[in-house]
């Protein structure tokens, strides 16, 4: 008996330390992911749960705009039991600029929160994860996940992990004072024009991406001009209408991240 005993007691310690998560997998040489939740499920019917990337800080993935050489991330959560809809909580991302490339993403430990919208009942997620990992070379990792949703007590641990997430991911922009005004399209120039308004917004910070991802937007530059700041163009600008596009634009201040919607303005010629 006391061989199995032990084998039992092993089996016990390697399990999961709270129900809000599942073991963890290597996808990669020093890459682990797991699947965390917060155990409970608002009156809304949505629930929060995180893929969390154990890396080194010399490891990232990618933000939802990967940029030149990164590869998107894809969670499918077909074979779930209850899950009507997910939606992918992007903290806000570091802008990785060199001579060949520029990337928009996450360095070492990561999580990843999503919101899940869940029907009444004990709902159960059936996650499978495609996401780029890259230290010398890049590779797709992947991972699937069993995890119930509903639990008889939050996983408080975990449910830090998940709000620590959400606390540098960007907020909309609630006040009446707009910070950014105008977006316009210079094509001789190859560059969206921002009108900055707010001087608590720091203008190097500032992120454009369309909500398909193209064409890739590069790194802020100064403007002779006051409360301007132009956005490079980079990749397909000639082959893309951005006229009357919407642009998401995602910028750091002292209170945090935020973001703002503008339409993509052609000014009138002279």
């Amino acid at each position: 008996m006391r061989p199995i005993l032990l084998a039992l007691s092993l089996a016990l310690l390697a399990g999961p330390a709270h129900a809000g998560e599942t073991a963890w997998q290597e996808v990669a040489p020093g890459v682990k992911l797991r699947l965390i939740s917060t155990g409970q499920i608002k009156p809304d019917g949505t629930t929060l749960i995180g893929l969390e990337i154990d890396m080194p800080d010399t490891n990232k993935t990618y933000w939802r705009v990967p940029g030149d050489t990164g590869l998107p991330t894809e969670l499918d959560f077909a074979g779930s039991m209850g899950v009507l809809g997910h939606r992918i909580v992007w903290p806000y991302p570091t802008r990785q600029e060199t001579a060949e490339y520029l990337d928009y993403a996450y360095f070492g430990p990561t999580v990843l929160p999503v919101e899940l919208t869940v029907q009444p009942g004990s709902p159960s997620a059936e996650l499978s994860a495609v996401l780029g990992i890259c230290s010398d070379i890049c590779v797709p990792a992947q991972a699937s996940f069993s995890l119930p949703l509903a639990d008889t007590a939050p996983d408080r641990p975990n449910g830090l992990r998940i709000r620590q997430a959400l606390a540098t991911t960007p907020m909309e922009w609630e006040g009446d004072a707009q910070p950014i005004g105008n977006v316009e399209l210079w094509s001789d120039a190859g560059m969206l024009a921002v009108q900055v308004d707010d001087p608590d917004i720091d203008p190097t910070s500032l992120i454009a991406a369309t909500d398909g991802g193209d064409p890739l937007f590069g790194t802020p530059q100064k403007s002779p001009e006051p409360h301007l700041v132009l956005i490079p163009i980079l990749g397909k600008a000639d082959e893309i209408d951005l006229e009357n596009q919407a642009v998401q634009l995602t910028f750091l201040t002292d209170m945090g991240a935020f973001e703002v919607r503008r339409t993509i303005m052609v000014p009138k010629a002279d």
